[in-house]
């Protein structure tokens, strides 16, 4: 097998800011390059069962169980783990408790203003990986990502942040050694074996990002993530 290419940062109807099912990502996956996805709604599994599902329906596709946690000082993506980690705890921690359920690690945009952790947790944690290419992410809070993963020596991993159709595959992971199970991905994840492509978001689609999060949140009620 050659490359395989997943988005690891994913939303469905099982987050409170998206209504994508977890059928109609799973279904457009080979229209846009991608050999699978983590499933990574905000501080929910409960799409896990919906994963497995598919399988019989996509032999071919990889799909990576994972959660995109609230923690005390931003966004952590783990994957791997089959139970809802605390929220709101110091990332340092959630770290700890996923490395301790079997899990994989990897800092959500950390210099995102809102809900990354930010230069200085970010230089103290010790996570398997850095999202250093985050389809949702300005060119610059890309840039400082990936000089944060190489100068610390951490892996690097892309993902869409997808909420809309639309954003699948704008940024992915890419395996050289073709991983083809769930325990191979997680793996490769812990050696470092990957690396992170796609785009960022211009001014003109971080403008329109603005503007859908708004509606969101006025739709959810203002509600935290």
């Amino acid at each position: 097998m050659g490359p395989v290419r997943l988005d690891l940062h994913v939303h469905s109807r099982y987050s409170p800011d998206s209504s994508l099912s977890v059928d109609a990502i799973a279904s457009r996956l080979a229209a846009v390059g991608l050999n699978g996805f983590a499933l990574t709604d905000h501080n929910s599994v409960s799409g896990h069962s919906e994963l497995s599902a598919l399988r019989p329906r996509f032999p071919d596709m990889v799909f990576v169980p994972g959660i995109e946690i609230s923690t005390l000082e931003g966004h952590l993506l783990a994957y791997g783990v089959a139970e809802l980690p605390p929220v709101q705890r110091p990332v340092a921690e959630t770290i700890e408790w996923v490395r301790d359920h079997g899990g994989v690690s990897a800092l959500s945009h950390p210099f995102r203003r809102v809900h990354g952790v930010g230069r200085i947790v970010a230089e103290a944690a010790r996570p398997n990986a850095v999202e250093v290419v985050n389809g949702h992410n300005s060119p610059a809070a890309n840039r400082k990502a990936a000089e944060l993963a190489r100068r610390r020596g951490l892996g690097c991993t892309g993902g869409s942040d997808v909420h809309e159709l639309s954003d699948l595959g704008r940024a992915y992971t890419e395996f050289a050694t073709g991983p083809s199970s769930v325990e191979m991905v997680l793996d490769a994840l812990r050696s470092g074996a990957m690396s992170a492509g796609g785009d960022s978001f211009g001014l003109a689609g971080r403008i329109r990002l603005e503007w859908r999060t708004g509606l969101s949140r006025i739709r959810r009620g203002f509600r935290p993530i």
